[in-house]
């Protein structure tokens, strides 16, 4: 099925402060644009504890009751063009990932794609839901995930496959119809020249998603992150500098930014989209305690969205609190989870909560403003 045909929605068959802002032409004053992370000076570091507490593998926070854990982790694939705004349910999401939505830029519509992954929380509704793509196998693989989605590509199905001792995969809309997984919002219906699109209207069910599938019931098998046993052992108190506003670009010339802001209050990051502030159907503003920017090669294949981040390494950004450390990540096999290193030599330590994490060019710039 061709790029163009098989994007085309579902027919029928479904039953602030901002940095390179598109429409603004004002920039932040004296923004920092960070480049490569360069090896500096060991800073003094705290003596590590051993962290013996039992923590959710997600997120980091404390575990009370072990049990609690013991289920799968449920991921979906949420879109995250303009026109497919307002979502629902991704802040309940432990993880959020933005990738490349899927058309390359040639075509004139690249933009991003959210993957949401619930574990510690099960939203009730998450959406709009749309179909799986090549690079979240990489993604996920360790976390040992159900992947809610509404199908794709022959040949990326058959890709998805070769990921089935770590990922389910199959459990989409239509392979699942009557078991509560999904169900349709009739507001975003969509009848264009006597076509009905059910592209921006299927809506997701993690708790009944997970019923599909007996696999990964322990939960996922491994902490995705290198959790701080302590709040003076995250990097970014230990020798982290300024940054209150983060545009990650996504497109040449930071026409298309995802921008962050740091926000006291809350202690946390407030996002933004390229035409604004991100907001969920409900009115509820996104944000999230933690931002890593993980910088990989790109490509596509068949005009599938590819991150290489298999046996591979590169750079990254790690923003908490309103500072930022930088170092090196590397990553093994699909299996593996990244292993951070700072430019000091020491090992990234990130604060417990939720984390969005963005997969840019291996050569993007970010713009970061103290």
């Amino acid at each position: 099925m061709d790029a163009v045909s098989r994007r085309t929605a579902m027919i029928g068959a479904l039953g602030t402060a901002g940095l390179a802002v598109v429409g603004c032409t004002a920039q932040p004053s004296e923004p920092v644009v960070t480049n490569p992370p360069e090896p500096s000076t060991p800073s003094p570091t705290p003596t590590p504890t051993q962290d013996l507490t039992p923590r959710w593998p997600l997120t980091g926070k404390v575990l009370k009751n072990a049990e609690d854990a013991a289920h799968i982790a449920v991921a979906v694939k949420v879109p995250d063009n303009k026109g497919e705004h307002p979502q629902k349910g991704i802040d309940k999401a432990d993880i959020v990932y933005v990738q490349l939505e899927g058309y390359p830029a040639v075509l004139g519509q690249s933009g991003t794609r959210l993957v949401p992954i619930f574990h510690t929380t099960m939203a009730p509704d998450v959406g709009p839901v749309r179909s799986i793509r090549p690079v979240d196998m990489a993604m996920l693989s360790p976390i040992t995930a159900i992947i809610g989605n509404t199908g794709g590509a022959g040949w990326v199905m058959n890709y998805t496959k070769k990921f089935q001792d770590y990922l389910v995969t199959d459990k989409n809309y239509m392979a699942t119809k009557g078991t509560g997984s999904y169900s349709i919002d009739p507001s975003r219906v969509r009848v264009l020249g006597g076509v009905t699109y059910y592209d921006r209207a299927v809506l997701c069910h993690p708790k009944m998603l997970a019923k599909q599938t007996k696999k990964f019931a322990s939960g996922p098998p491994q902490h995705y992150f290198p959790w701080a046993a302590s709040p003076e052992e995250v990097s970014t108190e230990v020798a982290g500098k300024a940054a209150r506003t983060i545009g990650v670009p996504w497109k040449a010339g930071h026409t298309y930014d995802m921008t962050y802001s740091y926000d006291a209050k809350s202690n946390r990051y407030l996002r933004s989209m390229p035409w604004g502030k991100h907001v969920l159907a409900d009115g509820t503003r996104v944000s999230t305690d933690n931002v890593l920017v993980i910088r990989a090669r790109q490509h596509y294949d068949h005009h599938e969205p590819f991150h290489d981040i298999i046996d591979t390494k590169g750079s990254f950004y790690y923003f908490h609190g309103g500072k930022y450390v930088t170092g090196t990540w590397r990553k093994g096999a699909a299996s593996e989870v990244f292993q951070f290193t700072l430019t000091d030599g020491s090992p990234l330590k990130m604060a417990p909560g939720q984390s969005f994490i963005e997969l840019p060019q291996a050569n993007a710039k970010l713009l970061i403003k103290a």
